[in-house]
């Protein structure tokens, strides 16, 4: 018998530039009247929300704002989003930004209607009830978060990242509107690119990888390729960026159903202890990971050397792979990006055990296609020191 297949996404997704200006025409059949507004300082004080916020004044929809999540949402700032949306009687939440504040917005929303902790979550589908209606509007392009059934928080006690796979957290509209993207200063955008590449090849070599999901997959690499150098170099070019929406988008509907591999569960565990960005992380780990798992993916390789415009005639298997690898490394380079751990803050070679023990604990460890064992995943840091 052959393997069932299940397949999640977001049921209504919005995209194109200005395309925020039709929120209300999407949120009034919920019939929802008071939002708690999740995003996160920065975005507040700049002033890019207030489009948003007018949109629901003018609309009649009251709205409470809690900002004050951080790039890597924990569990206390869950707690006191969900103590706002109970006490100041919302019924549904705005989430706007990154993959931090579509986070928390989830966890908060996934609290509100099942209860308990959150930690009570972590895992596959542990929720009994649909959460609270959840619209997603980013502000990046790289996580994904607006549109999967994926949410991970910081347990700040034990110091690592907990992912919660649960198709309740799935947000009910997805928003993504290249104009809000301009904001994102380079680092941002050279982060978040990757993160999106990241997912992107992840769930491509994934063994719980299918068509609907490969065609998607290789398809956010091409235009991750094309457009992430251009995005990087000149924020304001609207078309690099809109493409970018589409090609994080795309990677985002790929993992959300291929899931992901070793290159997330490593980024987890550096994320969770030295509080270091997820794109960054990822970034640095992408090249280590795939030479890890060349063996058991040789001829995806090949393809992914395909779409990103590299793979030349006449190239053996190993010639066109091993180029794959080398040109996300250089992608890296031309993103000022870090290439090793040694170059962050905080990291410290002798953390290596217990970093490789919690990675291999982590969901995301399932469907890498190469299975290792304790010393390999710590030689996959210790590679990169």
């Amino acid at each position: 018998m052959s393997k069932i297949h299940e397949y999640f996404m977001t049921p209504i997704s919005i995209l194109g530039s200005g395309c925020l200006g039709q929120i209300i025409t999407y949120i009034k059949p919920l019939a929802c009247r008071k939002a708690l507004v999740v995003s996160d300082k920065a975005l507040v004080d700049i002033g890019l929300i207030n489009g948003l916020l007018e949109l629901l004044s003018n609309a009649g929809i009251f709205y409470v704002i809690y900002d004050n999540v951080s790039p890597n949402p924990t569990v206390k700032q869950v707690n006191y989003g969900l103590k706002l949306f109970s006490d100041n009687g919302c019924d549904f939440l705005l989430s706007f930004g990154g993959g931090s504040p579509h986070d928390c917005a989830k966890a908060i929303a996934l609290l509100a209607t099942n209860g308990g902790e959150i930690s009570n979550y972590e895992g596959l589908n542990k929720s009994k009830k649909p959460a609270a209606p959840l619209i997603a509007i980013n502000t990046t392009s790289g996580t994904g978060s607006e549109l999967t059934r994926f949410c991970v928080i910081t347990d700040e006690e034990r110091h690592i990242k907990m992912t919660i796979n649960d198709w309740h957290v799935t947000p009910c509209i997805a928003v993504n509107d290249a104009e809000l993207m301009t904001a994102m200063p380079p680092g941002l955008t050279a982060a978040t690119g990757m993160d999106a590449l990241t997912h992107a090849i992840e769930a491509y070599v994934s063994t719980n990888a299918t068509p609907v999901t490969d065609c998607k997959a290789l398809k956010a690499v091409e235009l991750i390729s094309r457009n992430l150098l251009p995005a990087y170099k000149d924020g304001n070019n609207l078309s690099a960026r809109e493409m970018m929406t589409f090609a994080e988008y795309l990677a985002g509907i790929a993992f959300n159903n291929a899931s992901l591999g070793y290159v997330h569960a490593l980024a987890h565990q550096l994320g969770g202890f030295y509080n270091l960005p997820h794109g960054l992380c990822n970034a640095i780990l992408l090249p280590a990971v795939m030479e890890y798992n060349l063996p058991c993916a040789l001829e995806k390789y090949v393809e992914i050397a395909a779409a990103m415009g590299i793979a030349v005639p006449g190239m053996t298997a190993e010639e066109s792979a091993t180029a794959a690898i080398a040109a996300v490394r250089q992608l890296n380079h031309s993103l000022g990006l870090p290439q090793k751990l040694s170059e962050v803050r905080g990291f410290k070679a002798a953390d290596i055990p217990l970093l490789a023990a919690n990675a291999l604990r982590d969901i995301c460890c399932l469907t890498n296609p190469r299975q290792g064992t304790q010393a390999e995943v710590e030689e996959i840091y210790r590679s990169l020191l």
